[in-house]
């Protein structure tokens, strides 16, 4: 005789398929929460570890920034000294320029010449005087010319007057200042030339 059966088989695979689909479903739920939860704090963490990145570059910039204003505060300190360090350098460079001056017209003056006034502006100095005569001022100005201190003379005026009842004439000579072109051993040599002649 043939068995046969009577239970519903049919429902009952039904339920356990409804069974098996319901476990499915929790377990891809489940996988499927696991994965959002992971790649969320994976994420989290990313965002974290940067906005820590940026807090810190955030902060190094600030430092670096302070650093520069620092700098350029230095920056104009040294340039203020270093402009007041050429002054100073300018100032005894040029210390010995009036004694020099004074020495080179008491070398430089012939017989016979004498001055009234010097008046120095920057490089250059007006002397004005008196002489016998006219050849007298030439013998000026070659002797100014031969000067390793003093270049360029030039006559701006000669006149014939009168002082103290005898005729003379008065002269206005402007001549430049040598500077930085004679060197200490050559100025000792050269201010001995014009005494010989």
């Amino acid at each position: 005789m043939i068995p046969i059966n009577l239970l519903p088989h049919r429902e009952e695979r039904r339920r356990e398929q409804r069974k098996r689909f319901a476990f499915l479903g929790v377990v891809t739920f489940a996988l499927g929460a696991v994965i959002v939860g992971a790649v969320h704090t994976y994420f989290s963490n990313r965002i974290e570890a940067q906005g820590g990145r940026n807090q810190y570059l955030e902060t190094e910039i600030a430092t670096l920034d302070r650093q520069i204003e620092e700098i350029k505060k230095l920056k104009e300190q040294t340039q203020a000294l270093l402009s007041r360090k050429k002054v100073v350098e300018s100032l005894q460079s040029n210390r010995s320029e009036t004694v020099r001056l004074l020495d080179q017209l008491v070398r430089q003056i012939p017989d016979g010449v004498y001055l009234k006034a010097v008046k120095q502006t920057g490089e250059k100095v007006t002397l004005t005087g008196y002489a016998s005569s006219n050849a007298r001022v030439s013998t000026l100005m070659r002797n100014l010319e031969a000067s390793p201190w003093l270049e360029s003379p030039a006559l701006v005026e000669i006149k014939a007057t009168v002082v103290d009842k005898l005729p003379t004439n008065e002269f206005i000579v402007n001549v430049s200042l040598t500077r930085e072109k004679v060197e200490a051993p050559d100025a000792g040599k050269a201010s001995k030339k014009p005494e010989k002649g």
